[in-house]
């Protein structure tokens, strides 16, 4: 039995455990209402990196080419502190 406080990760350790009491993949995941692909990725998730390996993992990398340079990120946040009434447009107007 799989325990954790963890929020985002209940749901899917709930839906292991209640197929583990119950002994049936198929009506665990018809009563959480989950597909029995997504059971069975869980299921591997847990085998290969244990408990934590259920919290989602984002695969976006991040997107350098929209970044701006530091400076210019500074300037335009000192800008919104002394102006926070001027809007985007102004804003880079002005500067």
């Amino acid at each position: 039995m799989i325990h954790t406080n963890n929020p985002i990760i209940k749901h899917k350790a709930g839906l292991l455990n209640l197929a583990q009491e119950l002994g049936n993949v198929s009506r665990a995941c018809k009563v959480m209402d989950v597909s029995r692909d997504t059971f069975y990725r869980y299921q591997e998730l847990v085998e290969d990196g244990g408990i934590d390996a259920l919290i989602d993992k984002s695969r976006r990398s991040p997107n350098v080419k929209n970044r701006v340079d530091v400076e210019t990120e500074q300037a335009v946040i000192d800008y919104a502190i002394e102006q926070p009434a001027h809007g985007q447009h102004r804003t880079s107007n002005e500067l």
